[in-house]
């Protein structure tokens, strides 16, 4: 999700792919028991390397699992990775050796925007069913027709990310008038940003500040003292992880108090920066994407984390999981359960059955629009308060530190405004 490319690198690198032809799985080789090899690129080194990893084992888990049960069309199915270092340009040779050279039967997504965008031309030119972890709005320069995204942002891609902030900020009594705009200049960050100013003129907001920050940057106390002289009433931050975080300590150095702040910034859903920031997020509304409330438990949830969470130590990687543990497990189900609905592995059949059928996975069931993404959004906003200095790790695995403000279905309480209440 945090790095993407423009529009005309995506193309450009759809013109620049080498044509190739589709291989098919021969008769003989579904009859043989060979294992179904799935393909990948991930993130394991490199800036997005902590989620990739907590992606990477709950993808493992689904291995497992779906071995134990006999596999799939009588076949075990295997998985075939490499490691992309989170880097956009190993990616087309990752895919073209994992089509060309290992064979694989299938391919699915690497993690984040940059990296499933070099990847498509490939995947376009040999005609391959692709369903990807976490970009945002891919499909849009490419139209493919085999693309399914794996993120719950729906079909209005860019607003969803701050959808939410602005719906409960409109209901607040006095409603505020005046917002302050403030986004990372990249690709992400441009792209939620430019939904923020869709929510902000929707629900009637005055944009009194809007500036982009160059991705470098680590002090962020000049960026906070502008938009508090601005006098902006809520802040609508689109963040990348360190930027994030750095945000958030420049905020409460200051002594910042806008009625709201938050709403797009990535890097505050995982454990290790929940654990750094504890009391200074306190009052702040943000996006996520899963969390552990009743409402968001479905068939095998629990115990997937249940099983992830016992392994995450001797795997090194985020202990709870919730922001792309569950996710890799989940994308990994659809896939599964094609094979089994369509009873084949051809890739076109495959993108039929998921364009006509929805899926059940650990985080819901999921169908897809038209152009690949899902074809309702389940972008939560989330409010975190009362957590203290020291907190443990089992605080983070609960719902007692954070309240869930929309969408209206999956709400769990009401938010605590103005801002500074829930300091």
């Amino acid at each position: 999700m945090q790095f993407g490319l423009n529009r005309r690198t995506l193309l450009g690198l759809a013109a620049a792919s080498l044509l190739a032809t589709t291989s098919a799985v021969s008769p003989a080789a579904a009859q043989s028991g060979e294992p179904i090899k799935i393909g990948f690129a991930m993130a394991l080194t490199g800036p997005l390397a902590a989620n990739g990893k907590q992606a990477l084992l709950g993808m493992q888990i689904w291995e497992e699992e779906t071995n134990k049960k006999g596999g799939l069309l009588g076949r075990p199915v295997k998985l075939i990775y490499y490691d992309d270092q989170t880097n956009p340009s190993t990616v087309p040779g990752i895919y073209t050796k994992l089509l060309d050279v290992d064979k694989v039967d299938l391919v699915v997504g690497p993690y984040a925007t940059n990296m499933i965008a070099p990847a498509m031309p490939v995947i376009m030119q040999k005609g391959k069913m692709f369903m990807t972890l976490f970009g945002l709005d891919v499909n849009h320069a490419f139209k493919y027709d085999k693309y399914f995204a794996f993120i719950p942002t729906g079909q209005s891609t860019k607003p969803s990310f701050t959808e939410g902030f602005f719906e409960v900020a409109a209901k607040q009594n006095p409603k505020p008038q005046t917002v302050a705009l403030v986004a990372a200049d990249a690709e992400f960050a441009r792209n939620a940003c430019e939904g923020a100013r869709e929510n902000a003129k929707k629900h009637g907001f005055k944009v009194v500040y809007d500036r982009t920050y160059p991705p470098p940057t680590t002090d962020f106390t000049p960026i906070v003292r502008a938009i508090q002289a601005s006098n902006a009433e809520i802040v609508t931050v689109c963040s990348y992880p360190l930027d994030s975080v750095g945000m958030i300590k420049a905020v409460n150095e200051v002594g910042f108090k806008p009625k709201m702040i938050g709403g797009a910034m990535v890097g505050l859903q995982a454990t290790v920066f929940k654990r750094q920031l504890g009391p200074l997020l306190n009052g702040v509304v943000n996006y996520e994407t899963w969390v552990p409330s009743d409402k968001m438990m479905h068939e095998g949830t629990k115990e997937f984390f249940a099983t992830y969470q016992a392994r995450a130590g001797a795997a090194g990687v985020d202990p709870l999981g919730y922001y792309l543990g569950g996710w890799g497990y989940a994308y990994l189900q659809a896939l599964g359960q094609a094979i089994a609905g369509a009873k084949t592995l051809d890739d076109a059949k495959l993108a039929d059955y998921l364009k006509k059928n929805k899926v059940k996975t650990i985080h819901g069931e999921v169908s897809w629009g038209p152009n690949g993404e899902w074809a309702q959004g389940r972008m939560l906003q989330v409010q975190y308060h009362g957590i203290k200095q020291g907190d443990g790790i089992d605080v983070f695995k609960g719902m007692s530190y954070q309240t869930v403000l929309t969408p209206a279905d999956l709400k769990t309480g009401d938010v605590v405004y103005p801002y500074e209440k829930a300091k």
